[in-house]
């Protein structure tokens, strides 16, 4: 998702926000600044969930043959669940940055980067006794969410970015859905007919792929019941 998404969409922004901040037009910059972070938030957000909901699952079909084991399924599942949480904070990164690039501007985002590359170390040594390698996993995760939400401080400290009408509506809408796919997902997973590590690749992958296409519908209808449509999200510009 980081690469599929966050650099897609970082590369999209960042030549029509550099347009823009050279007409000095502040309020497609930041409208248009708001959209990918809508967007990255309606994609993130259930990517992540989904990992850490289906994280045994995707495990055991993707690496437990020949040596790789139960155990080793269950220790990259904690790894995998504790990254998950950073995941939307690695993807509006990619997102928010551009926001200072555009604009000349490539101290602060460097700046940001050292003051969470210093806790991301200071969360290592805290987590990695308690929760060992996935200790690491999620002080990286941690650290991501610390820059970006840095970046939008000071996006908005600066004027930058001005968050446009409706996000209350926006991220309720979107909480909602979120919840009910990983509901479902929890039920398909939890209700599974067979113990993933005694089942043969074909079983694993048909199954895994059926609980991920059932999470998709169930979250996309879930926005259009709500109101969300494919227009509300294609990128408009002034």
């Amino acid at each position: 998702p980081t690469g599929v998404l966050g650099v897609a969409l970082g590369t999209i922004l960042l030549p029509s926000l550099s347009r823009h901040a050279a007409q000095a037009d502040d309020g497609e910059f930041s409208h248009l600044l708001d959209w990918g972070i809508r967007l990255s938030l309606l994609l993130a957000l259930p990517a992540s969930v989904g990992l850490a909901v289906l994280s045994e699952p995707l495990i055991a079909t993707l690496f437990m043959y020949g040596k790789f084991n139960a155990h080793d399924v269950a220790m990259t599942q904690q790894a995998l669940i504790a990254y998950a949480i950073g995941l939307v904070g690695l993807i509006l990164v990619k997102v928010l940055a551009p926001g200072f690039y555009a604009r000349q501007n490539v101290k602060t985002p460097v700046r940001i980067a050292m003051i969470t590359l210093g806790c991301t170390q200071v969360m290592n040594l805290v987590f990695i006794i308690p929760l060992k390698h996935a200790g690491l996993s999620l002080a990286i995760g941690l650290g991501a969410c610390l820059n970006a939400g840095l970046l939008l401080y000071q996006l908005r400290k600066h004027g930058i970015y001005q968050p446009q009408a409706e996000w209350g509506r926006f991220a309720r809408r979107l909480l909602l859905a979120v919840l009910v796919m990983a509901e479902v997902l929890l039920a398909l997973n939890w209700g599974s007919p067979f113990d993933w590590a005694h089942q043969p690749a074909l079983t694993r992958t048909l199954w895994l792929t059926a609980m991920v296409v059932m999470g998709v519908i169930v979250y996309f209808g879930m926005l259009y019941a709500q109101g969300f449509r494919l227009a509300d999200f294609r990128r408009k510009e002034h």
